[in-house]
């Protein structure tokens, strides 16, 4: 009996090492081969996925300057330039939403860096940004290539780390200050050079009375509207802005976005 035993263990581990080795040379030859086992593919999976993502691909848009609106018929962009500032962005943004309006806040880099709330009020309100330098240089057009470079970058970055994600849209020379090379680089990195048709010059001495004459006057000149949170007391134009926005509508006008 005791023989008999030993005989069917020995055949067993017999039987078993010839297993381990055999599975052991299909398991080396998988490993080595490309579309091996499931194990070895999912240990490369595994590998990967720890990998970081890469960093998704920006999508370039046109170096013209627009004007247009992304709504047809009769319409209206409106632009806010200069903030964020913690006085007079909140009163703009509360006119704006007690008339329906979404408009593009044309940010400066630094003013975004020091109030990040505001900037995602702005974007969680339905708005959309729009990088408008580093140092509002008007003269940045006579300026070198790494620096208009640097004064578009480096705000684009401030405004969408303040963003918390979202993206600049848009990119607005300070005073118009565009070149050739500044509209290509803002629309590398996915911002169309944005302009405007009618400027309220609300930043001017003067009425809210002038501010609306001004605008009123100029409206045939095309579809973008420029307007200021930044820079001064804006108490006129958050004013003109209550009083302008629901007579626009009257007139038949819509409100839309720059076109991309």
């Amino acid at each position: 009996m005791g023989r008999r035993r030993f005989g069917i263990e020995s055949g067993i581990i017999g039987v078993t090492a010839a297993a381990v080795v055999s599975l052991a040379v299909a398991g080396a030859l998988a490993f080595a081969q490309p579309g091996g086992s499931s194990e070895a593919q999912a240990g490369s999976a595994d590998s990967a996925g720890q990998k970081p993502e890469p960093a998704p691909a920006i999508t370039k848009v046109d170096p013209s300057i627009v004007h247009a609106s992304d709504r047809p018929g009769r319409s209206l962009n409106i632009t806010i330039d200069d903030g964020p500032d913690p006085v007079w962005t909140p009163k703009v943004l509360d006119v704006l939403k007690k008339h329906d309006v979404k408009a593009v806040f044309c940010m400066i880099g630094p003013q975004a860096k020091a109030h990040p709330d505001l900037v995602k009020k702005v974007v969680a309100a339905g708005h959309r940004l729009c990088d408008h330098s580093i140092s509002h240089d008007t003269g940045m057009d006579h300026k070198s290539e790494s620096y208009q470079s640097q004064q578009i970058l480096d705000a684009q970055k401030m405004i969408e780390d303040a963003a918390g994600g979202a993206k600049a849209e848009y990119y607005r020379a300070p005073g118009g200050a565009f070149t050739p090379y500044s509209r290509q680089v803002a629309a590398d990195h996915g911002m169309r050079p944005l302009g405007w048709n009618v400027d309220s010059k609300d930043f001017e001495s003067g009425s809210v009375e002038t501010i609306e004459q001004r605008v009123r006057g100029e409206l045939p000149n095309g579809s973008t509207v420029l307007f200021h949170d930044g820079g001064g007391n804006r108490a006129r134009t958050v004013e003109s802005l209550d009083r302008l926005l629901p007579w626009m509508k009257q007139q038949g006008y819509g409100f839309g976005f720059p076109k991309r």
